[in-house]
């Protein structure tokens, strides 16, 4: 039997006017990680990385539920309103963990949605972080998918959630991690996955805006899944060629959701992207 070193709290915020109770887990110590999941999951996505010694000797890496997800519940007199999530208020529930924790300018991660918020907070608050890890991340995607599927009478959103996102895991994932994965989305609260691809597919795009990033104050890499079909290898090369100085790798045998459905896959290519960031020590001393 062993107790796995991952800590959860919760933190209450204030997000436009409305407080919000949410979720974080943190492990390790030294330079601070904010760690961003996907769209309709949460962050048990993260459990791999929080749990890895090598990593959380120098780094203090934390992950958060949004807010309607995993362990954070919606805010009060959610049950009168359509849940969709916006940039504006993404970004400000970032924002608002970031000052809740005194993270002192803390590295983001962010994968899909998470990784196109940390694009956004790039352009917008760039002064709020060291830098920046877009992962599975690009300018803006065209739904190939009708999001209302994911919110019927007459079928379960969260097994038609993990459908959906069943083709965009790589092959080479092991078996164990897929159906792990898969299970985090059929857990999915109604609603909560179409609200989340209301942002990824309809809310603002990066087009036209990711030149003003400057990767000589907060460097930004790209790692994106060779099996990912719904930001692609290409679409990736597309967003990160916009961005003056950034870096992209491609992880040959990983898709859309690296860090949890093959997370040894992932990891080689993490440990590089945090390499890239500054060092505690430089943040400290600016």
């Amino acid at each position: 039997m062993s107790i796995e070193q991952i800590m959860g709290r919760y933190v209450t915020v204030t997000v436009q006017g409305r407080a919000q109770r949410i979720y974080f887990e943190e492990a390790g110590q030294g330079r601070p990680v904010l760690c961003l999941h996907t769209a309709g999951s949460d962050t048990r996505q993260w459990r791999h990385i929080l749990n890895d010694p090598d990593i959380t000797a120098t780094n203090r890496i934390i992950a958060f539920d949004m807010p309607w997800h995993g362990k954070s519940l919606p805010p009060e007199g959610f049950q009168t309103e359509e849940y969709l999530l916006s940039t504006e208020t993404y970004m400000e529930t970032v924002l608002a963990v970031v000052r809740a924790l005194g993270l002192e300018r803390p590295v983001l991660a962010g994968v899909s949605m998470g990784g196109r918020i940390a694009l956004q907070l790039a352009v917008h608050h760039p002064e709020a972080f060291s830098g920046f890890l877009a992962i599975e991340a690009s300018d803006f995607q065209a739904a190939w998918y009708d999001i209302d599927w994911f919110h019927r009478p007459d079928a379960h959103g969260g097994e038609m959630g993990a459908a959906l996102v069943s083709t965009n895991i790589s092959p080479h994932a092991p078996e164990v991690e897929r159906w792990n994965t898969l299970w985090m989305f059929m857990q999915s609260g109604p609603g909560v996955f179409r609200g989340d691809l209301s942002f990824y597919t309809q809310d603002d795009s990066l087009v036209g805006q990711l030149h003003r990033i400057d990767t000589d104050r907060t460097p930004v890499h790209f790692i994106v899944g060779a099996y990912d079909f719904t930001c692609t290898p290409e679409d990736a090369k597309r967003t990160a060629d916009q961005v003056p100085g950034a870096t992209l790798a491609v992880m040959d045998e990983v898709g859309h959701f690296p860090m949890s459905e093959h997370p040894q896959g992932f990891r080689p290519f993490f440990i590089d992207g945090l390499a890239r960031m500054p060092a505690a020590q430089a943040q400290a001393a600016e």
